[in-house]
């Protein structure tokens, strides 16, 4: 197939504006999940404007996993969508060009979203979601009293759940304290005090609380028993959840490196649910990065097809396809982590779903057969009319 590098050039060219606008607005769009938590650090802990910008840099490659596959869709898209609107398509098959040509830039888009998509999987989501708990705990373990709320259940601590009605920040003081404990197996041990203080040492990630005049009551679930102890002073160590990754234990699948999955799998010796999981995590870093291809020629029928169509019907079109890879996606982690099949096939049949429709529409494109594309809207709109009778 010789290639036209002018027209491959144009082309591609017209792929970056769509990729970058797109890039942006979906990334913006997933930010929006992590409003409430980020919020909820300023509120609570009044971390500085630097910090904030630092936690939304740690979740961007989170999000970026997903949306450059998508914006890769989309810039193919409304590239072709614009050449076949302004006749530029009719124009080179007019002059003896194919629209298999016009393959080598997709492809080259494409390849170039997959490398993006590769890093961000395989280097920068570790990374993000390392340094993202990282910060959040230094964060809450500088600023514990401020963390503190008045009349809130709070918790941030690991098999406690603490109430406290008031809170004296000069003092460091807490009053009319009710703290629910859960650490010890099959007994639920409630204390209640009228005060107590607390302390941290953020270098062994503790927090010490001391309370005066209160009441423990314990209960054994496996005995049926209650114990009721008053005491003058009673000292609670507390731990919190999101602690420095490298001292909280096992890393989380999704914070380990291709070699420590690798290890992880080699070390295991029953294919239990953590098996699976690491097994799934280490497919996923290579078939979300080739879902580029998958989605990007997708793209191409859908905009070539949507010239007798709106803009945004022609976008919905490409959303619903980048949805329906998602539930197969999320399908194929469920089922794949529960052992219901092998997590190989639950990672790589989306791209195979994806990448064999698309294939289908746009042979049928190149060979000019219609994809009826122009009939959706008239039948979205008679069904929707028929609901609302």
């Amino acid at each position: 197939m010789k290639i036209n590098s002018i027209i491959s050039k144009y082309v591609f060219k017209e792929m970056i504006p769509p990729f970058v606008i797109s890039l942006l607005f979906f990334n913006f769009i997933f930010l929006l999940t992590k409003i409430l938590d980020i919020t909820n650090m300023i509120v609570n802990y009044r971390i500085s404007l630097f910090d904030v910008l630092l936690l939304l840099i740690y979740s961007m490659p989170h999000f970026l996993e997903f949306v450059i596959p998508m914006s890769i869709m989309m810039a193919v898209l409304l590239t072709f969508f614009r050449l076949s609107s302004d006749n530029e398509i009719v124009a080179l098959k007019a002059g003896g060009m194919s629209i298999y040509k016009l393959l080598p830039p997709v492809l080259l888009f494409c390849f170039i979203g997959c490398i993006l998509t590769g890093f961000m999987t395989i280097y920068g989501l570790p990374w993000g979601r390392l340094s993202f708990e990282k910060l959040t705990y230094e964060v809450a373990s500088s600023n514990v009293n401020i963390g503190m709320k008045e009349r809130t259940f709070n918790d941030n601590f690991k098999g406690v759940m603490l109430y406290t009605n008031k809170i004296d920040l000069k003092n460091k003081a807490l009053l009319d304290i009710f703290i629910e404990d859960q650490r010890t197996k099959n007994i639920i041990s409630t204390v209640v005090a009228p005060k107590g203080e607390m302390s941290c040492e953020p270098d062994k990630l503790l927090f010490h609380l001391r309370l005066h005049n209160g009441t423990i009551n314990q209960v054994d679930i496996e005995s049926r028993t209650v114990h009721s102890i008053n005491f003058d002073t009673y000292n609670i160590t507390l731990d919190l959840k999101k602690s420095v990754p490298g001292e909280k234990g096992r890393k989380d699948e999704k914070e380990m490196s291709i070699a420590e999955l690798r290890k992880n799998l080699k070390d295991a010796v029953n294919k239990d649910a953590k098996y699976y999981a690491s097994l799934i995590e280490f497919h996923r870093k290579f078939s979300i990065p080739f879902a580029c291809f998958a989605l990007g020629f997708l793209g191409v029928p859908l905009g070539v097809q949507s010239k007798s169509v709106k803009r945004a019907f022609g976008l919905g079109l490409g959303l619903i396809f980048f949805l329906l890879y998602y539930l197969m996606l999320s399908a194929g982690w469920v089922f794949g982590e529960a052992g219901f099949y092998p997590p190989l096939i639950g990672m790589w049949m989306p791209n195979i779903v994806t990448g064999g429709i698309g294939l289908y529409l746009f042979v049928r494109t190149a060979n000019d057969r219609p994809l009826l594309i122009s009939t959706l809207p008239y039948i979205f709109k008679k069904i929707t009319s028929r609901f609302k009778s």
